[in-house]
């Protein structure tokens, strides 16, 4: 895109699983100015997302990608759900309505499930520039949308 010359001409917007931070540093300054969409970004001003991306650091020596904030939510929604049935998952019932409550402090924010299991959760607009440390990093902009959810959800049969 920027050796073809269009980054003069387009503004090029992607999602944010086409320029998480392992594709930033592998890329390197051809991102700089580059705008995603996501729903999470390492500076997402709250505990759960400041505690996850230091530790994720720590541990691995590099920010953490959208994959891995996904992931990382997506262990404790399970470990949210496994407390709540005090263990007993073979209670498929009270499992599946623990896991729907959402009961976790999401790296992403605010976030629970509609009625069809769909997440609900903000999107941000971001833009790829260079940290305090000098790093490529995304640099969260702006809420576009506030909680939400499936377009779709009331054609949804899971209700």
């Amino acid at each position: 895109f920027v050796a073809a010359g269009l980054s003069q001409d387009i503004q090029l917007i992607v999602p944010l699983w086409g320029s998480d931070q392992d594709i930033i540093r592998a890329v390197g300054d051809p991102m700089l100015g580059l705008f995603s969409v996501g729903h999470w970004s390492i500076d997402l001003d709250n505990a759960a997302n400041r505690k996850f991306v230091a530790a994720f650091e720590a541990e691995y020596r590099r920010l953490p990608t959208g994959y891995a904030a996904s992931g990382y939510d997506t262990a404790l929604l399970v470990d949210s759900a496994v407390r709540k049935v005090k263990g007993r998952i073979e209670d498929k019932d009270a499992l599946r309505s623990a896991l729907r409550a959402a009961d976790f402090k999401s790296v992403r924010g605010e976030f629970k499930f509609g009625a069809n299991q769909f997440p609900v959760q903000n999107y941000y607009l971001q833009l790829v520039g260079k940290g305090g440390d000098g790093r490529l990093v995304h640099k969260t902009i702006g809420t576009l949308l506030t909680n939400r959810g499936d377009a779709y959800v009331q054609d949804c049969k899971m209700k």
